[in-house]
């Protein structure tokens, strides 16, 4: 298989077809549903999961006009379910699997198939979400007790204070495009600021003798977590 493309999609409020009625459909509703999109569900046999569902978002687009929204359509599925879609979960058999992903490359659709990657375009990835921050990992659906075991490792490599990076990340950006700092000298940059947030207070200069200064990588694990080894390179990759 070639290099896929990975790509984060913003399906709020678009139409999504999910082919499916079971207990693996139900759980990728529930990713859709959490990512704002409007999913059609079609299959011959509906699960009380997706029900449940179903009947939860409707409530809250009642109270507060949310945008994901639910529509069943408990049938067989036909290629004109797929018309008007911005995106298709295929989570049935093999074969019905195979007429989704027909008629979705008929439309120039692409197609996530669960667990079936012979007729899959499109791969959903093991995600991480953390204060604003989102990993995804994927081993293009080859491999996906291992995609998960990854995602529980990263997961466990990132800080207890991701959010105060990512609030110093957003802040120091305004100052650059503010400043027209060239792309190379962004991560550099970016590397000395989030430093600078476990610099001591003021008055501790005395104490300095006892060793040097934490750094973003050095500092202990109790109060940020494992040492994270990516972050000593800022010729890696630019911001």
């Amino acid at each position: 298989m070639p290099d896929l493309l990975p790509l984060f999609l913003n399906v709020t409020g678009r139409p999504v077809a999910l082919v499916g009625g079971g207990r693996v459909a139900a759980g990728k509703l529930q990713q859709l549903l959490a990512a704002g999109a409007r999913v059609i569900v079609v299959a011959p046999a509906i699960c009380d999961a997706i029900r449940t569902q179903a009947a939860s978002v409707e409530a809250s687009r009642d109270d507060a006009g949310a945008p994901a929204g639910v529509e069943l359509r408990e049938r067989p599925f036909t290629p004109s379910d797929l018309d008007g879609m911005w995106l298709v979960v295929a989570a049935a058999t093999p074969e019905v699997n195979r007429s989704v992903a027909e008629a979705a490359d008929a439309r120039r659709l692409f197609v996530n198939a669960v667990d079936d990657p012979a007729n899959a375009t499109a791969y959903l990835s093991g995600v991480v979400r953390r204060d604003g921050v989102t990993l995804a990992i994927s081993t293009s659906g080859d491999a996906p007790a291992l995609t998960s075991l990854l995602r529980e490792a990263i997961d466990a490599l990132l800080p207890a204070d991701l959010a105060a990076w990512l609030w110093q990340a957003r802040a120091e950006r305004v100052a650059w495009r503010r400043d027209q700092v060239p792309m190379e000298e962004r991560k550099p940059r970016l590397l000395r600021a989030l430093n600078a947030l476990y610099a001591p207070p003021p008055g501790a200069a005395e104490h300095a003798a006892a060793g040097p200064l934490p750094s973003i990588s050095t500092i202990a694990s109790s109060d940020r977590g494992p040492d994270i080894p990516w972050l000593h390179a800022p010729e890696d990759s630019w911001l």
